[in-house]
C-alpha cells in the first residue's frame, strides 16, 4: 500500500501540471481560452501509449528490470523537461512550449505504463480495490503541487523558479523506483516483440468474446467522459469567476483534498463489501451529480467582490466534485485492473487507460470553443449529459446483482 502511494504521486504530478499549472501560466500570460483548450491536444500520448506499451513488456532496462527501469528513466526525463518548461516565454516561445509539454506527456504516459503494470503485479486480486484507491488518492494529492503550491508560489516567484520547484517533486518517485523490489511470480517477459503485441489482444478477446470486449471498451471510453470535460478548463473557469491564483491555490484545491482522500479511501474500503460492480453504480452517480455544482457556480456568475461567503461556495462545489471523482475514479481504476490479465499487464492496462484518456486528449481540446459558444453554464450542463451513457452501459458490463463479475 505504501508503494501505491508513490506510484499515484509520481503518476499524478506531470498530468496535473499539464491540466492545471500550464493553463494557468498561459492564461496569465495572455493566451486565449481557445488556444489553451487546443493545447490539450498535447496529451495525445496518453491515448496512444498502448502502441509502445509492448516494448515495456518485452524489454527490461539493464540493472533495474522490466518495471523499475522504465519507471526511473522516464522520471529523470520528466524532472528535466518540467524544469526546462518554465524557462520559456508563452508570448515568444509558444511552439517550443508545445514541444516541451508534448515531451512531458509522452514521458508521463510511458511512466504510467510501467507504474500501472508494477502496481497490478504487486497487488493480490483481493486487494485491487483498496490498492487502487490508495493509488488514486495519492494521484489526487499530487495535484496539489502544480494546482495549489505552484499557483501560490507564482504570485511571489518568477515562473522559472516555480517550474523548477515543481520538477523536484519527481524525486520521491525516483527513490521508490530505486528502492522497491521488482515484482516476482507473474511470468516471464514475452519471447518476442510480436508476442508482446499479439498475445495480450488475443487473450482479452478470447476471455471476453468479441461482443463483451467491445462493450467493455465502450464503457471505458464513456464512464469518465463528462467528468473529464467538466474539469478541462477548471483553473481558467475559477479565474473567470473572479478568484485570484492564491485563492484558487488555498481554497479551491485544498477544499478538494480531504473529500478526495476520504472518498478514495472510503471507496476502497466500501468496495471490499460492495464489490466493484456496485461501487461503479453508486460512485458514478455521485460523480455525475457533482457536475451540477459547477453549473450552479457558473449560474451565479463572476463575483464582483470575493468574501468569505463566495469562498465557502467555491469550496463546497470543489469539495463535492472531489468526493465524486475520488469515489468514481477508485472504482473505475479497480475495474480496469480487474479486466487485465497478469501475464500481459503493461499492454492491456495501457490499452484500457489509453481509451479512457481519449476524451481528455481529443474532446477536451474543444472545451474552449464550447465555452465560447455555450457559456460556462451551458457547457457544464452538456458535461452532465455526456456523463449519462457511461452509467447506462453499467447494465451490460457491471450488473448490480452480479456477484461473479466482481471476482478477478
Amino acid at each position: 500500500m505504501l508503494i501505491c502511494v508513490f506510484t499515484g504521486f509520481s503518476s499524478g504530478l506531470p498530468l496535473y501540471l499539464l491540466l492545471n499549472l500550464v493553463p494557468a501560466w498561459l492564461f496569465t500570460e495572455g493566451i486565449s481560452l481557445r488556444g489553451i483548450g487546443a493545447m490539450t491536444l498535447i496529451q495525445l500520448p496518453y491515448t496512444w501509449k498502448f502502441l509502445w506499451a509492448p516494448l515495456a513488456d518485452r524489454y527490461p532496462l539493464p540493472g533495474l528490470g522490466r518495471r523499475r527501469g522504465w519507471m526511473l528513466i522516464t522520471q529523470i526525463g520528466l524532472l528535466f523537461c518540467i524544469a526546462g518548461l518554465g524557462r520559456l516565454s508563452p508570448q515568444l516561445d509558444l511552439g517550443t512550449i508545445v514541444v516541451f509539454a508534448t515531451s512531458i506527456a509522452f514521458l508521463s504516459a510511458t511512466q504510467d505504463i510501467a507504474l500501472d503494470a508494477f502496481r497490478r503485479e504487486i497487488l493480490p486480486d483481493a486487494e485491487l480495490g483498496l490498492g487502487n484507491s490508495v493509488h488514486v488518492n495519492a494521484y489526487r494529492i499530487a495535484g496539489l503541487v502544480p494546482g495549489s503550491l505552484s499557483l501560490i508560489l507564482a504570485d511571489h516567484l518568477p515562473w522559472a523558479e516555480v517550474f523548477l520547484i515543481t520538477a523536484l517533486f519527481m524525486l520521491p518517485g525516483m527513490a521508490m523506483a530505486l528502492l522497491a523490489r521488482e515484482p516476482a511470480g507473474v511470468g516471464d517477459a514475452p519471447k518476442s516483440l510480436r508476442d508482446a503485441v499479439l498475445l495480450p489482444a488475443r487473450e482479452f478477446l478470447g476471455r471476453s468474446g468479441v461482443k463483451d470486449a467491445l462493450l467493455i471498451l465502450t464503457f471505458i471510453f464513456f464512464y469518465k467522459l463528462g467528468d473529464s470535460l467538466c474539469t478541462a478548463l477548471a483553473t481558467p473557469f475559477y479565474l473567470s469567476m473572479g478568484y485570484t491564483k492564491t485563492q484558487i491555490g488555498l481554497i479551491a484545491k485544498n477544499a478538494g483534498l480531504w473529500p478526495a482522500v476520504i472518498g478514495g479511501l472510503a471507496g476502497g474500503l466500501w468496495m471490499v463489501r460492495l464489490g466493484i460492480n456496485r461501487a461503479l453504480w453508486l460512485f458514478g452517480a455521485v460523480q455525475l451529480l457533482s457536475i451540477f455544482g459547477f453549473a450552479w457556480l457558473a449560474w451565479l456568475g463572476p463575483q464582483a467582490a470575493v468574501g468569505a461567503a463566495q469562498l465557502a461556495v467555491l469550496a463546497g462545489v470543489i469539495g463535492l466534485e472531489a468526493l465524486g471523482v475520488g469515489l468514481g475514479t477508485a472504482a473505475f481504476v479497480a475495474f480496469i485492473a480487474r479486466t487485465t490479465h497478469p501475464l500481459y499487464t503493461a499492454t492491456q492496462f495501457a490499452l484500457f487507460t489509453s481509451l479512457a484518456a481519449v476524451p481528455r486528449a481529443f474532446i477536451n481540446s474543444a472545451a474552449g470553443y464550447l465555452v465560447e459558444q455555450l457559456g460556462w453554464f451551458g457547457f457544464f450542463l452538456l458535461c452532465a449529459v455526456l456523463a449519462v451513457p457511461g452509467m447506462l452501459l453499467l447494465f451490460a458490463v457491471a450488473p448490480w446483482r452480479s456477484h461473479t463479475a466482481d471476482k478477478p
